[in-house]
């Protein structure tokens, strides 16, 4: 299903939290692209080109540092946020999905910025998805990471000045935007497994432009080659082996 629109009608301001990890970079060229201003945020100063007036890098923790500036007159926010998959991290990953989204929607509701499109995943409905010998080291790799982004989706119900999307894609992966993504409402298709981060960040800027899926968990996935899904790629990719 092709998901292209036409450009927004008059360039947005949008908020990227995240913005030096995989999906947070596609997110930035792809606003740009669409004739966007950016504020690029991360924990420390994203490496970004400083040639382009139009991104504004900012460094700033979401867990400690006060948000309000930098969401101050957005027309909508993306948060990119995510963690890394070593196993100490995967053990104990930071609060970022919880406790930094919670800041992101008190600094918003503070400054009067409504849109909000965040990362949760698929598996966080249904670990059904997939090969047996994928889903078992990827739920018990991943498990504290999905229990936090169930968490952040049912707070998200707690902010009604909030018109929040929450994006749930499949198995994160390289690769180029294609826009022929599958959208459907909760969960990926059940022969599907894995997502772009730059298709991920297609669809996340382009709900930026809209009203669409307000206050809802559409589900994005794309029917990938074998190879991306296969037990070398797993081990790859959650185990760096």
């Amino acid at each position: 299903m092709t998901t292209d629109i036409p450009p927004a009608p008059e360039p947005l301001t949008l908020v990227i939290f995240g913005a030096s990890g995989a999906t947070g970079k596609a997110a930035v060229r792809q606003a740009r692209a669409r004739g966007h201003r950016v504020r690029a945020v991360d924990h420390s100063l994203p490496a970004y080109p400083t040639d382009d007036p139009q991104v504004t890098r900012i460094a700033a923790d979401v867990l400690t540092d006060d948000l309000r500036v930098h969401v101050r007159g957005a027309d909508a926010v993306l948060s990119c946020l995510g963690v890394g998959r070593d196993a100490k991290t995967l053990l104990s990953p930071p609060p970022l999905y919880t406790q930094g989204t919670r800041a992101i929607c008190a600094a918003m509701e503070a400054e009067g910025v409504a849109r909000l499109v965040v990362i949760s995943a698929s598996f966080v409905a249904t670990a059904n998805r997939g090969p047996l010998w994928f889903k078992l080291p990827a739920m018990a790799g991943l498990a504290r990471v999905f229990d936090q982004m169930a968490e952040m989706e049912a707070e998200l119900h707690d902010h009604p000045a909030i018109l929040w999307t929450a994006v749930r894609p499949g198995w994160l992966m390289e690769g180029v935007e294609t826009g022929d993504y599958v959208v459907q409402p909760d969960v990926i298709p059940s022969d599907m497994i894995r997502t772009r981060h730059a298709d991920l960040a297609h669809f996340m800027v382009r709900l930026a432009e809209t009203q669409d899926w307000l206050r809802q968990t559409p589900a994005i996935a794309r029917l990938e080659a074998p190879s991306a899904s296969s037990p070398a790629a797993v081990a790859s990719e959650l185990f760096g082996i």
